[in-house]
């Protein structure tokens, strides 16, 4: 189902065109799907392996899952030490389980390709494929313009400008669903949204509501199909939360299960506004005529119910999975709706131009920049300060450093305010003097026991004596 000005249905009632007429549409649609598919690939891998490079990643998140990925590669359960800088007195001198944090089985895939290709970077560009991949579904379903608005929103944006996270395999399984459920294969629309509870535990409450989405569409298929995710949504949900979470985490609970200052739950209203807004901008509103847009409300409602003001606004990757549910009540919105019949040619234009222009203002942006490209003599100094740290050595790096040594070190967070070096079993220490980063103070030059063995532009090397 293609948003053009001469294949929309004039109503919802349309029939269905003959099966050799649907083959040779969808054969038509792969091709600009594809082609933008790999156009935003490149674009997103160019960019977060540059902004790496720039040694504007961090600890969290990137060096958290490269160590998770690597422990899964060498046929272990996921853990981190760089986690354990946060996780509690007692704990900062482990390695932290990380499917005691967050359920992200679904991780595990990256195994061959980390283990072909050990480095950092490989979980840069699987992330950049699995979100190119939701924008070769998007634009098969709605079109090249609408396809570009997709890939260029400021949710896709933010998520590939901010290292990695396990979100990026929601945005291709959502799409994948979600492209089925308006093409009424209730079967595969369930099936892939399935997968979705391998992803992380409260996409299960999305799972829900696309159930009972389903079980509206009438009995049958879609009706079963409605059951069967109605049951798996909130009882994976519910087995992550309340059973393998609390067994492997050291501490025994779901840290984020409630919020901790229920007053702050309520604070920030403007910002959540914001949120709000920009979630239905590039749409020009129009998701809002979908009932695909109900699908937003378990993100949106966890994320303005908690205390922790990072979850509330637009920034950093929350808002990624929102953007494949709000394209896809566009579409769905824009070849249902009557009323916008005589606008439709135009929908698709209008909302690629938004995008464009909301875009500006976001991480691709700074690609077309000169200084983007240009190594500063403080990108210089950290890569001489990085290659100072032998191969299997014990380090404690600061937050934009650790990302550049967990494939080869065991790493664990410097962050003075926040951790015990004398903790730490560690013989190295790497510390930017100048940039704060997890902690509220950047590391100091001078740390007992150690001795300085390397110092330009505000990198240290310590060296245990």
């Amino acid at each position: 189902m293609t948003i053009t000005t001469s294949t929309l249905p004039d109503t919802p009632t349309a029939a269905a065109p003959p099966a050799r007429s649907r083959l040779r549409r969808r054969v038509r649609a792969v091709r600009p799907a594809a082609t933008l598919g790999l156009a935003s690939f490149a674009l997103y891998a160019l960019y977060a392996l540059r902004h790496h490079a720039r040694f504007d990643t961090g600890a969290y998140d990137l060096g958290i899952f490269g160590q998770g990925v690597r422990a899964y590669a060498d046929l272990h359960p996921p853990t981190s030490q760089i986690r354990a800088a946060t996780a509690g007195p007692g704990l900062q001198d482990v390695a932290f389980p990380l499917l005691g944090d967050h359920f992200h089985p679904i991780l595990a895939i990256l195994t061959p390709l980390y283990g072909l290709f050990p480095h950092i970077e490989t979980l840069l560009i699987a992330q950049a494929a699995l979100a190119a991949w939701s924008v070769y579904v998007v634009t098969r379903s709605g079109g090249p313009l609408i396809g570009t608005a997709y890939a260029l929103s400021w949710g896709i944006q933010n998520l590939i400008g901010f290292d990695f996270h396990e979100v990026a395999f929601a945005l291709p399984l959502l799409a994948l669903a979600l492209a089925a459920y308006l093409e009424r294969r209730w079967t595969a629309c369930a099936a892939w949204a399935s997968a979705l509870l391998l992803v992380k535990e409260d996409l299960g409450a999305t799972v829900l509501v696309l159930g009972l989405l389903l079980l509206c569409r009438g009995p049958g298929t879609a009706r079963r199909a409605g059951l069967t995710l109605c049951v798996l949504g909130p009882a994976a949900a519910a087995l992550a939360v309340l059973v393998v979470i609390p067994h492997v985490n050291p501490g025994g609970g779901y840290v984020y299960l409630g919020s901790q200052n229920p007053a702050g739950t309520l604070a920030a209203g403007g910002t959540k506004a914001l949120t709000l807004l920009m979630t239905l901008l590039p749409t020009l509103f129009l998701a809002a005529r979908s009932p695909l847009l109900l699908l937003a409300l378990p993100t949106l409602a966890w994320r303005f119910l908690s205390d922790n003001p990072s979850y509330w606004g637009i920034y950093f990757h929350y808002s990624a999975v929102l953007m494949p549910i709000v394209f896809f009540a566009l579409i769905d919105a824009v070849c249902r709706g009557k009323a916008a019949s005589r606008f439709r040619g135009r929908i698709p234009l209008a909302v690629a131009l938004t995008a464009a222009a909301i875009g500006a203002f976001f991480p691709l942006a700074r690609i077309v920049t000169p200084g983007f490209w240009s190594d500063t003599p403080r990108i210089t100094a950290a890569r001489q300060a990085v290659s100072l740290i032998p191969n299997g050595a014990p380090v404690a790096a600061s937050h934009n450093l650790a990302p550049h040594l967990t494939n080869r070190a065991s790493v664990f967070l410097f962050a003075p305010d926040i951790t015990d070096i004398r903790r730490q079993p560690v013989d190295w220490i790497v510390s930017d003097t100048e940039r704060t980063g997890i902690g509220t103070q950047p590391g100091p030059s001078e740390v007992s026991g150690f001795r300085q063995v390397f110092a330009a532009h505000g990198y240290v090397v310590l060296r245990r004596k």
